[in-house]
C-alpha cells in the first residue's frame, strides 16, 4: 500500500503557508505545495483557511506547530520522520 501524498495548500505572498511550509520541512516531510489560486475547488473550500495541510480526506488546519504535525502524521498513519 502506498502511503497517502501530503498536500500543502497555500498561496503566493501567504508569510503563514511559509512558516507551515517551514514545519513540514524540519520534519523531513515529503509534500507538494498547492495554490488554491490556481485550483477553483481549493479555492471553495480552503481560500480563508490556508495554510492547511491535506492527506487524502484528513486536514489539518493553521495554526499548526511540530507536536500537532507530528500527531497528525502518527494519527493517520502517513509517511513521516
Amino acid at each position: 500500500m502506498s502511503a497517502t501524498p501530503l498536500v500543502l495548500y497555500s498561496t503566493w505572498g501567504c508569510h503563514l503557508c511559509e512558516e507551515a511550509q517551514s514545519l513540514l520541512t524540519q520534519q523531513q516531510l515529503s509534500f507538494t505545495v498547492l495554490d488554491i489560486v490556481d485550483d477553483p475547488v481549493a479555492f471553495a473550500k480552503f481560500r480563508t483557511s490556508i495554510p492547511v495541510l491535506g492527506a487524502g480526506f484528513q486536514y489539518l488546519y493553521w495554526p499548526f506547530d511540530q507536536e500537532s504535525l507530528r500527531d497528525f502524521i502518527n494519527e493517520h498513519s502517513l509517511q513521516g520522520k
